[in-house]
């Protein structure tokens, strides 16, 4: 005689009581007014860039845009030289990012090997140089004297070592199990090829999040341009809008002054020296947010995994 089969129905619903959903509401409610309050300025930045000018430089913008043009973004790219300057920042960001990851890769792996020559003295004293600045005058006498002075390569040579991102390299590759690199060496593979093949791939996580540091310091930097800089084709995105704000403030003030030419323009795209600083802020900030998002996902991943040990 056969058993009757009994069916066991497991609910998997989980039971929250109460004060757990208080809980969940109220940290959905915190975060997203958290989100709106980090996304707001570059919405508000944004509907200015495009609003009457006038209206925007007296504070009637606020939530939505009024009297929508693009003339800003049109005189912006009218600028002289704007299209070498874009290419040379989109070069000096992409060419110096891409040397200064790698060195960080290959600087962070050595130093956790105990047979590199003199590994503490050269670890310390790239450590030490977080410390201690020397200041700007001899910054620029140094860089002069090995004639960086309008050259492409004062971009480039300067922000290949980061003490910071070695760190924080080194910390992730202690992280990685000792057993792969033994088999490896087992097998007759060297220090370059576990570098290479093992090493490099399971610390992609850090290696974007130090690409994120750097591009973005990449990007933004302009004070090199000003103190070593004087020929023009060597002026990079950053700076020659730097250049173009002070101007375009000095033009506003002008145009004031002078009623009869005022009146030959359009007032409601006339540029304030509000809608130009912000039209230059959303320039500038507009690649950057473009390319976070493809290494965010990696930022915090590379972040905790390299702080924590064991």
């Amino acid at each position: 005689m056969t058993q009757p089969k009994l069916s066991v129905k497991t609910s998997t619903a989980i039971r929250r009581s109460p004060g757990d959903v208080a809980f969940n509401t109220l940290n959905y409610l915190f975060f997203g007014i958290f989100t709106l309050l980090c996304v707001f300025p570059f919405y508000y930045l944004f509907i200015n860039t495009i609003s009457d000018n006038q209206a925007s430089s007296l504070g009637d913008v606020m939530f939505y845009p009024v009297g929508v043009h693009f003339n800003n973004y049109v005189e912006v790219l009218k600028i002289r030289g704007i299209g070498r300057a874009a290419l040379l920042s989109v070069g000096r960001t992409v060419i110096g990012t891409s040397l200064m990851v790698l060195a960080s890769a290959a600087c962070g792996y050595l130093f956790t090997k105990e047979k590199m020559w003199m590994r503490k003295f050269w670890y310390r004293f790239i450590v030490v140089t977080m410390y201690f600045n020397a200041g700007i005058i001899p910054w620029y006498l140094t860089m002069n004297a090995l004639h960086l002075t309008n050259n492409f390569l004062a971009y480039i040579l300067p922000s290949i070592v980061s003490p910071y991102n070695i760190i924080l390299v080194k910390t992730f590759v202690e992280s990685v199990p000792a057993s792969l690199e033994e088999s490896a060496q087992l097998d007759g593979a060297g220090y370059g090829t576990i570098l290479v093949h093992i090493i490099i791939p399971l610390i992609q996580p850090i290696l974007a999040t130090i690409a994120i540091f750097g591009a973005v310091s990449q990007w933004n930097a302009f004070t090199d341009t000003l103190f070593l800089m004087s020929d023009a084709d060597y002026f990079t995105l950053q700076f020659l809008l730097y250049r173009y704000l002070n101007e375009a403030a000095s033009l506003a003030a002008l145009l004031k002054s002078d009623p009869r030419l005022m009146s030959t323009l359009d007032i409601a795209h006339m540029q304030t020296p509000e809608s130009v600083r912000m039209t230059v802020s959303m320039v500038v900030v507009l690649p950057i947010l473009f390319v976070y998002p493809f290494f965010q996902r990696y930022f915090v991943q590379g972040i905790m995994i390299g702080a924590v040990k064991g």
